[in-house]
């Protein structure tokens, strides 16, 4: 089996490289303010400078209006566009068009009945992401090393590609590939020392560990 990874939230130069040489196949840059991962399109641009073609360069908003979508785009060279926020299938669709990437939507699980609201981004969405669901009173909406049930993924077949994420770490990857189902992984906090700090050592273990699926 091929698992595709998606280092999420980088920052520095060091687990850039990390994770190109480990053969990430995505690598992710948030834009939003509450993170402690958050970059700047500028950023982003210098960061990406040496990513290689083939490797899919993401960018993740969290309810972004356009002007912000906007200046992104236009400053940092990206691939694909990660709504992880509350956006409706309709805002899915008006981005894509707008802007003429395509988008991956997160879909925050807890529950049987969040799967069903996943279906809703069938018909709108080129991917989709499945991450924990952000405990109350927390600022961000993931990367908040929370895994939650895989296997309410078990058994479902979509129509468009998907990641599993969520609290994601080496040693509990392979577990949570078996019990999903999942071919593309997203991890963040997983390979981290803190919130932000990104760990080059724990993301070149993590995508051996992929690589040995």
């Amino acid at each position: 089996m091929s698992i595709d990874v998606k280092i999420c939230g980088l920052k520095s130069s060091d687990a850039v490289e990390a994770a190109i040489e480990g053969g990430a196949h995505y690598v992710g840059f948030v834009f939003f303010a509450s993170s402690p991962r958050c970059v700047t399109p500028r950023r982003m641009a210098e960061l990406a400078a040496g990513v290689p073609g083939g490797v899919t360069k993401v960018a993740l908003v969290v309810d972004a209006d356009d002007e912000t979508l906007d200046d992104i785009v236009t400053n940092a060279p990206v691939d694909l566009l990660q709504m992880h926020g509350t956006e409706s299938a309709g805002r899915v669709r008006a981005v894509k068009q707008r802007f003429g990437l395509p988008v991956m939507k997160t879909v925050s699980i807890a529950g049987p009945e969040d799967i069903d609201v996943a279906r809703r981004y069938e018909g709108t969405a080129d991917r989709l992401l499945f991450d924990a669901k952000a405990p109350p009173g927390a600022t961000r909406p993931g990367g908040n090393a929370l895994t939650f049930d895989w296997e309410l993924l078990g058994g479902q077949t979509w129509n468009l590609p998907w990641f599993l994420a969520g609290g994601l770490e080496a040693q509990t990857l392979a577990e949570a590939v078996r019990v999903s189902g999942a071919r593309a992984v997203d991890v963040s906090s997983g390979v981290e020392d803190m919130p932000g700090v990104k760990n080059p050592a724990k993301i070149r273990a993590f995508l051996e560990a992929a690589a040995g699926l």
